[in-house]
Order: structure tokens, then sequence, then C-alpha cells
């Protein structure tokens, strides 16, 4: 074993290497998925862990802008962005600063790339009579067919217009359940009829199991004038709508491989859309392997695509402009290795065998220090490697929550709003930044997180109702100043006046387990800092979103994650008519101020200018001062990369970011061997032990054996 060892050393491939000898230099990507993505549709997948592995297979007509900041939309399968056209009830072009409510429709017209073409797959293969070979499978003809690679043969065919059509009517096909199809009914004309009108003919149609087609139902909100020009309708004005194309929802769908895999036979092989995606995209999945690994290689038809040439004015200096120009995808090949647990993936990172990794609690101290300032910082032993730390804002908002129907700490009169504010001053979210993030987020001042159009930094974006502007930062306000504000709000030290007690609050939570003790024990304490008491109400997921659901909640800790970077998909948190417990929408807080509600109706479908600037801060300063939220804390991610690992930068919008990634497989091979070289001595002294151990025994042997023979 020794001798393998030593030769397996001398070619530059560790003995603990995971990975074939023959990938030691190859362009190839290594990181891993705890979990197999539920689904790979793009009409059906919502999930991180589904985004990251589609968006690379995928191409909507727009993207986000890989260095720019903040982000902003670029195009990608769209020749240029959307022009825009405004239309009145009858149909009749208004101006483009037309008042919102005389705008009855806007239209979007797109224009797509001639140059995209589909990853080869079965379902384009067409015999020499042109009809598909593959779309009628027999038993026979699945004979030794497992997987998508059994078959025989591939072909590949350009991307039309047709094709995004046809995946904007899978939105509301009845069998695809897409999580946006709601939304998208009430907003591209005539999307809702179709959809009522397929779920009809689903049902009656005859053969159960049979493909059904879209392609024979029309759709009036979406024209396709050729094969690479488009046209979307939608009702009113809602500029947020073109963050929903740079999505995999509005990526195209060949018709071909929904009628391929609509085929019993295949379904039963679990050869469906959910586990073999079809797209034009930089990558395509060459293997799924839930137990073990899933592996993305380059698309042998993917179009001309370059790295960009313009950046943030510090991407320079960085070395992200460097392959400005170069051809996209940089890595050839992406391989995701099943790893359930941290500490293995812990592991294998710092020895090499993972390019990047993220950290989580139980390697953060071994990973981070703080400066004196404050500043997180790698340790020695990890800068000694060479490795990289990598730190982003994340468009989210972990906040607590008041139920504003609650009599005691619900409503907007003066003594209610200043009880809110002393409870939002009394918890110190640095604190608990410190305590439980691990120094991994920053206090928010509001709704919006940095990166955000209208989050302002410095002393305009502080929240002046918990922080003070000193020395050149903000700073939270002295306790003294949430107990004045108690006195005003009519409970004085803490004491409610009814029972000569202190006032108690309930915080309904389904955080029950011994890991949450600290953190509900924090709860308590920064409450009891002004004298007041905290109840906790714990109670399992589902009683807990019926509670909310049903306004019964009091204080309750929630989140939001953007789906896109606009101010509206956070503000829209607080719109009065998106109330849960009246409306069945996403304003925990059932917060309703008629200002408020004006202002945001306003903003929502108003362009990036100054005049919605000035609207955010106004909207803005009503929040802070009426305090439904105390707004807690922008969670900032941390990652880390090796030497090798180029090109990265966090992009919180984007998830195609793979292919602007280059690896250095030399560089990587070289310190793989380095950091992982083998170490012989305990095999040599346990060698020599076993011989000084051995040498008496065979010594008294070899005499007895003489003395025989004499």
């Amino acid at each position: 074993m020794g001798v393998i060892s030593l030769i397996l050393g001398g070619c530059g491939s560790p003995p603990n290497n995971p990975y074939p000898l023959e990938e030691g230099l190859q362009n190839i990507l290594y990181t891993s998925f705890e979990e197999r993505p539920k689904h790979l549709d793009p009409a059906r997948a919502y999930s991180a862990n589904e985004l990251e592995i589609i968006a690379q297979i995928y191409e909507p007509l727009l993207q986000y802008a890989y260095l720019q900041r903040p982000y902003q939309l670029e195009p990608l399968a769209a020749t240029k962005l959307p022009t825009v056209t405004y239309l009145d009830q009858k149909g009749a072009v208004l101006e483009d600063n037309a008042l919102e409510p005389t705008i009855a429709f806007s239209v979007y017209d797109l224009e797509l790339r001639s140059d995209l073409v589909y990853q080869p797959h079965p379902a384009f293969v067409r015999k020499d009579d042109g009809a598909y070979r593959f779309h009628d499978l027999s038993p026979k003809d699945l004979e030794g067919i497992q997987r998508l690679q059994d078959f025989g043969a591939v072909a590949s065919r350009p991307v039309t217009a047709d094709d995004y059509l046809y995946q904007i009517k899978r939105l509301v096909h009845p069998e695809v359940h897409s999580p946006i199809a709601e939304m998208m009914a009430d907003l591209i004309v005539g999307l809702r009829p179709l959809g009522d009108r397929l779920a009809l003919d689903f049902e009656a149609r005859e053969g159960k199991g049979s493909w059904f087609d879209l392609r024979p139902y029309p759709l009036e909100g979406v024209e396709v004038l050729d094969a690479h020009h488009i046209k979307i309708k939608i009702k009113g004005k809602y500029p947020q709508f073109r963050f929903w194309l740079a999505m995999p929802f509005f990526a195209p769908m060949p018709f071909e491989a929904d009628a391929f895999y609509s085929q019993p036979e295949l379904k039963a092989k679990n050869i469906t859309l959910d586990w073999y995606p079809v797209g034009s995209g930089p990558y395509q999945l060459t293997e799924n392997n839930p137990n073990r690994r899933m592996v993305l290689e380059r698309n042998p038809s993917f179009h001309e695509d370059l790295y960009p040439r313009i950046g943030e004015p510090k991407d320079e200096a960085l070395g992200l402009l460097k392959d400005g120009g170069q051809r996209l995808p940089l890595i050839d090949k992406v391989t995701f290795v099943l790893e359930k647990e941290t500490i293995p993936y812990w592991s294998k990172f710092l020895q090499g065998y993972y390019d990047a990794s993220g950290l989580a609690s139980d390697n953060f101290d071994q990973a981070i220090q703080f400066s004196g300032v404050g500043q997180a910082e790698l340790t020695e032993d990890l800068l000694s490697k060479g490795i990289h730390l990598d730190t982003a804002v994340t468009a989210s908002i972990f906040y607590l929550g008041f139920n504003m129907q609650d009599p005691v700490v619900g409503g907007l009169d003066p003594s209610h709003t200043r009880l809110r504010q002393a409870i939002s001053l009394a918890i110190d979210e640095e604190e608990f930044i410190a305590i439980f993030m691990n120094g991994r987020g920053v206090p928010a001042q509001g709704m919006l997180p940095p990166g955000i159009f209208g989050h302002l930094e410095g002393e305009a974006g502080m929240n002046p109702v918990v922080y003070d502007w000193v020395m050149g930062g903000p700073k939270r306000k002295p306790l003294a100043e949430a107990e004045r504000l108690l006195q005003e709000a009519g409970y004085p030290h803490g004491i409610d006046p009814k029972t000569q007690q202190p006032l108690v609050l309930y915080l309904d939570t389904t955080m029950s387990g011994a890991d949450d003790k600290p953190l509900l024990n924090w709860y308590r304490k920064q409450l009891g800092k002004i004298g007041l008491q905290l109840v906790l109400r714990t109670t399992d997921y589902n009683q807990f979103q019926q509670k909310m659901a049903n306004g019964n909640a009091q204080l309750f800790r929630w989140g939001w994650n953007a789906d896109y970077p606009d101010p509206e998909n956070f503000f829209f948190l607080l719109y009065g008519d998106n109330a849960k417990a009246s409306k069945g929408g996403e304003n925990a807080a059932n917060y309703k101020n008629p200002e408020f509600d004006r202002w945001f109706l306003a903003m929502r479908a108003m362009d990036d200018d100054e005049k919605r600037l000035e609207i955010i801060q106004k909207m803005q300063a009503i929040v802070r001062h009426d305090a439904p939220w105390v707004f807690g804390v922008h969670p900032k991610s941390f990652s880390l990369r090796h030497a090798w690992y180029r090109n990265y930068k966090p992009n919180l919008m984007a998830n195609n970011g793979l292919k602007y990634l280059r690896i250095d497989a030399a560089l990587r091979a070289e310190r793989r061997a380095e950091w992982n070289q083998p170490i012989f001595w305990p095999l040599a002294l346990g060698l020599f032990l076993l011989i000084a151990l051995l040498w008496p025994a065979w010594r008294a042997y070899r005499l007895r054996m003489r003395s025989k023979a004499r």
C-alpha cells in the first residue's frame, strides 16, 4: 500500500483524492448539494437549489448584469431590453409619461437573438419521413432504456418565439401547477381564460396519458410576429414585469420536449422534464444521480456569449475584468457532489477538493476572526492557504413584527405607536448580530436592503426613531429614550396601569428546541431592559400559520427574500390591501396606513428617477414612525474560495453566474499535492516496531531449528 501511495503521490494525485485521476488537470468546478432539487421544469422551479441548476441550462429573455451594481437588467435571449408601449382601454397608444390611471395595458416588445440553439436531445430526432423518431415509443423501443443518455441518437434545432409563447401557456397548464400561475393569470391578458379552457379540455380529452398539445390554443396577450419577434401584453402599468422576464418561468420550451416527456412509458422510468431539462444555455445536465452527484457539461450548441468588459470601478483592481471579451462559459464541467453534513464538506474544502465553501456555525471560528474595529477577517491559517473571503449584504430582511390589529400593540394612535417605538429602540440588533449571527449582518434602518433602488447610505438613510448620527455613523439611542417613549405610551417603567404589573406581551413562534432557548431568552432580556415581560407561545408550523392567517398573533418573527431588486417587492409587505388576516396577502403585520398606501400605489408603477426616490423616502419615514416592525437585520453572506477559483463576485439576484467563473486547474493540482502529502513515517515506525517485536521469536525459532539439525 505504501508503494502505491508513493507512486500516486509522485504522479501529482494525492492518495486521498476522491475524484478520478484523469480529472486532475481538467477544467472542472467541484461543488456540492444537500438534497436533490425537486423540480427542474422551468415552469415549476422556484427554490434556490433548483434555480442553481436550471439557470445554467435555460435562457429567459433577460438577465442581471454580472458585475454591475446596483443590480440592473440586460438582454439575454433578447437582443435588447424590451420596448414598452402604453395603451388606453380602447387600444390607442399613449405617451410614455401618461398617468397610470389612463393606462389600461402595457405591451412589451421583444426581439430575440437568431443564434439560439437547443442542446442536443432525443426529442428533436426525426426519421426520414420527417416524423419524430422518439415521440411514439413502444415497450419494445424502450428495452435497455433507463435514462436519457441511453437513447441512441440526439438532434437539435433553433429557438423560436413560439417556444416562449408555449412556455407562457404552460404556466396555466392544469398538470404543471406553476407557483406563479395565479399572479400571471391576473397580469397577462387572456391567460386566465386560457387556463380555464385548458382545465376543461384537459379533463375531457381522450387518452388520459397522451400529450396535451398547447399549440392550437390562442393566447390573446402574446403575439408572435415572426420567428424572432414577440409581444407580451399585460394589464395596466407594472414596470416590475421586466424582472419576471429574467426568471426561468420565461425561458423557451420546445413543444417537442413537452411531447417527448409526456409519454407514460418514459414517466414510469422517471425520464421527465423535472429530471432531464432541455435548454439553450451554456450547460446541459449530463448526469442526475441524487444519491451521488449531478453533472453539468458545456452545451456544444451554445451561442456566442462574452464575458463583460465593464463593471464597478473597483472590479479592475480585483482582477474581475481580465477575461473581458472572452467567450463563455469559461468552465467545461461542473460536478455537484452529494454532501449531507457540513464537517466532511469543510474538511474536503481545506484539502482543496471543493473550490468554494460557505460558512456554518461549527467552522466559523476556524475561518473568521474580527479586527479591533469589528471587521471580519480570515484567520492566519486560511490566509496562508491563499483562501479569499467574499461578503455581500443579501437582498432580504428579517424582522420582529407587531400585529397591528392587536388591541395592545396595534393601532396608529400616539400611545400604541410610542409603545412600538420603545420596543424597537430596546431590542439591540447590533448585539443580536454579534451573538447569533457571528457578525454576519447589518442592522436594518428601514424597509430596503443595500443594492435596492431607494436605499440610502449614511445619515440620510438612518432610522431617526432608533438611532442618532454620532461621529460619522449611526448610534443606537440610549435606553432613557425608550423609557421616555414608554411613559408617553402610558406604561411608565413598563408597568401596565390596569394591573400595576409589568406589561405582558406575547411572542408567537415555532421555536421550541434546546438550541432555540438562548435566542428566546435574549428577546425576554431585551424587553426586560425597559420593564416589559415577554411570554413565549410556541406552536408547530401549521398552527402558527393558521394564527397568522387569522390575525391572532401579537408579536412574531418573519423574513423576506427579494424576488427581484425593486422597492415595490419590499414595500408591498406593508401595503394595506395585502393584509394577511383579511386578504391572505404577505402583509403579516396587517398594517394599514392610508397615506402609506397612497404613496405605494403611486410609487410601484414609476420608473427609477428622482421623483420615485423622493416618494420612497416619504414611505420610509412613515413606517419608521409607525414602527409596525422592529426592522431587524439584513443578513450578510460569507463565502470562501480558493486562489484558483476566479471571477467570482457575489450577485444575489442572478442565478446563472457559473458561466463567468474560471478555474486554474494547474494551480489547484499543485496545491492539492502540497496539502495532501502522504505521511509515511507512522507506517515505517509501525513496521520497525513489528520487526522489533517479532525478532526475538524469529531468532529463537532459528536456534531451535539448528539445534534439531545437529
